[in-house]
């Protein structure tokens, strides 16, 4: 692994020479943040030694190199995920690549269900906290210490200073945020009713196939990381409908503005 990232750094370095400190991986429907960047270079992941190729629609497929105002930001347009057949190394592989680009913070999005009573199609969660319960983990096999330790302190996986942060540009900026805890599953079938119901049990307040690995393995390297969602679909007997991949992008692209916003701020103020 850690030869593979460093071929892959390499080819990124000579490609670009661009060193950037915020990484941003951007999921269902949110892909146009890079809309917000000026942009530099765009690398599509096909071109790329060793990265995989999103197969989802709504993931464009693209590594796009830019800067707001002075910050330096790689963004990924499209992410991968275990359901789509990736091991988890794969999944998360990106994240790896990222840090030794120069990447200190991570910011990841994502489209999910909501089964906080207090959720509607098209609320933003701040993720303070996640519930891992799919069934491979990032960090399994023989440990590389160049990357981080064998066990991994997981009790801040988001960061708490840049919640605060964000908390505090949308009361600003009068944009109606909500905390949330994020459970990860592995897909790619939606929520049954009494999954949901599981979901709300165990403590969660919203529940999505991605982002919990790639959490995982920027806190392995020490990345601080900052994770928000847009609510797509309800998960309660009164609200379960039939829910499709389009509804959850369409959804999702209803929210982008506002999330796009919070995320250009973070960058901007942080």
């Amino acid at each position: 692994m850690w030869e593979l990232v460093q071929e892959t750094v390499n080819y990124i370095k000579n490609k670009t020479n661009f060193s950037p400190e915020y990484g941003v991986i951007l999921g269902s429907g949110l892909g146009s943040f890079t809309d917000d960047l000026k942009i530099e270079f765009i690398l599509p992941y096909h071109e790329i030694p060793n990265f995989p190729i999103s197969t989802v629609a709504g993931h464009k497929g693209a590594l796009v190199f830019g800067t707001i105002h002075n910050k330096k930001v790689v963004a990924m347009q499209g992410r991968f995920h275990y359901y789509e057949g990736y091991s988890m190394q794969e999944v998360t592989f990106p994240v790896r690549v990222m840090k030794y680009m120069g990447v200190t913070k991570l910011i990841v999005s994502n489209a999910s269900g909501g089964v906080n009573p207090n959720y509607k199609v098209g609320s933003i969660v701040v993720i303070k906290d996640h519930i891992n319960m799919m069934p491979e983990h990032p960090l399994r096999g023989k440990n590389d210490e160049r990357f981080g330790p064998r066990f991994v302190n997981m009790s801040e996986p988001y960061s708490v200073k840049m919640i605060d942060k964000v908390k505090e540009i949308a009361k600003a900026q009068n944009i109606e945020v909500f905390d949330g805890v994020y459970m990860g599953l592995q897909g790619p079938t939606f929520e049954t009713l009494h999954e949901y119901k599981m979901v709300k049990v165990i403590g969660a307040d919203c529940v999505g196939m991605s982002t919990v690995p790639e959490v995982i393995v920027a806190r392995h390297m020490e990345l601080e990381t900052f994770g928000i969602s847009v609510i797509t679909d309800i998960g309660s007997e009164d609200n379960l409908q039939s829910i499709t991949h389009e509804e959850v992008l369409k959804a999702a692209n209803a929210a982008e503005p506002l999330v796009r916003q919070l995320i250009k701020e973070l960058i901007l103020q942080y």
